[in-house]
């Protein structure tokens, strides 16, 4: 899905001037909030400790802002403090929030629950919350039932990632370790472009958890969906081969994973030697290049090679030149 690495180097061969930025340049810090749910059983509390650890280091690797809620026994209204971290955030700007779940969750057949110490917090709440951000917003549901806040929280240019494809799901997720693991994990840089984005830290995951089930012959309780389109169906690992989707949903629709291909916790050199500004301009430029892909056979090739050029001398304009 992630086209970037190839666009770069066709850039330097058909616009000559092109060089990825050599200077890091200022730019407003992404924002990482991490609930630490309840963990019932003692068992549990130490895995979530460890998922929100590995958070905390990749935020700092990032240079992200990171701070964490619920992590302490004593802490007894997470949901008060959470719902003033998510209000405190800049609804505007092109750094991206991150609100990461850690925990068990809960399904009534009418709204997801998250498990906090104290009250919880429903998939209708958090929606609520989130309706005024304009920002690039990733969601990271690490918990068990958390398919059923994939549809609530769905929204255009939102990133959201469940460990189970429904509220049924309700057994103990291990999706939310594999992905903590991954996301600042070099070795899922599946396009080695540098960085890992919110897609291969999925896809990682992914397979990971589907690895754990068929390795200790269990029937796999958690089936894990990325939802990045803004129709609230989400789509599966199994539909990717690496980043190339090899299925697409029957009603003709792109599936997810454009938008989680172009953010990262952790961003490459080349990531931050673009200004907000810009990197939002690439990822517009980005879209229509993976529109003008699904378009392709609806077009002469000369047609479609013109096209392709046009965007790709706009893309590569957007970096410094030497």
């Amino acid at each position: 899905m992630n086209l970037r690495p190839a666009l770069l180097l066709l850039a330097t061969v058909i616009f000559p001037a092109f060089r990825l930025p050599a200077v890091e340049r200022t730019q407003e810090k992404s924002a990482v909030i991490i609930a630490v749910g309840a963990s019932g059983e003692e068992a549990y509390a130490g895995d979530f400790a460890k998922w929100a650890a590995q958070w905390q280091k990749a935020g700092a690797a990032g240079t992200a802002r990171v701070q964490t809620i619920g992590g302490g026994a004593e802490e007894k209204d997470a949901l008060t403090r959470l719902r003033a971290a998510v209000a405190e955030e800049a609804k505007e700007g092109a750094s991206p929030l991150w609100l990461v779940l850690l925990g068990h969750g809960t399904f009534d057949g009418r709204d997801g629950k998250f498990n906090l110490r104290g009250d919880d917090l429903t998939a209708s709440e958090i929606a609520a919350w989130l309706k005024p951000c304009a920002r690039p917003v990733v969601v990271v549901c690490g918990f068990s039932a958390s398919g059923a806040f994939l549809k609530p929280l769905s929204a255009p240019g939102r990133v959201i990632v469940s460990a189970t494809k429904s509220g049924a799901e309700n057994n103990f997720a291990r999706f939310g370790g594999y992905f903590a693991e991954a996301v600042a994990d070099p070795a899922a840089d599946l396009d080695h472009d540098g960085q890992t984005s919110v897609l291969e830290a999925w896809l990682s995951a992914g397979q990971r958890t589907a690895e754990f089930y068929k390795t200790e012959g269990r029937i796999a309780t958690e089936h894990s969906l990325l939802e990045d389109n803004g129709d609230g169906l989400g789509t599966p690992p199994e539909w990717y081969a690496g980043l190339r989707v090899v299925k697409k949903p029957k009603d003709g629709k792109a599936p997810d994973g454009l938008r989680a291909s172009q953010l990262a916790l952790v961003p490459s050199a080349a990531e931050r030697g673009l200004s907000p500004e810009l990197r939002a301009q690439r990822d517009a430029l980005e879209t229509e290049l993976a529109k003008l892909r699904e378009a392709k056979a609806a077009l002469s090739e000369k047609e479609y090679f013109m096209q392709l050029e046009a965007l790709l001398l706009r893309i590569a304009r957007l970096y410094p030149k030497r």
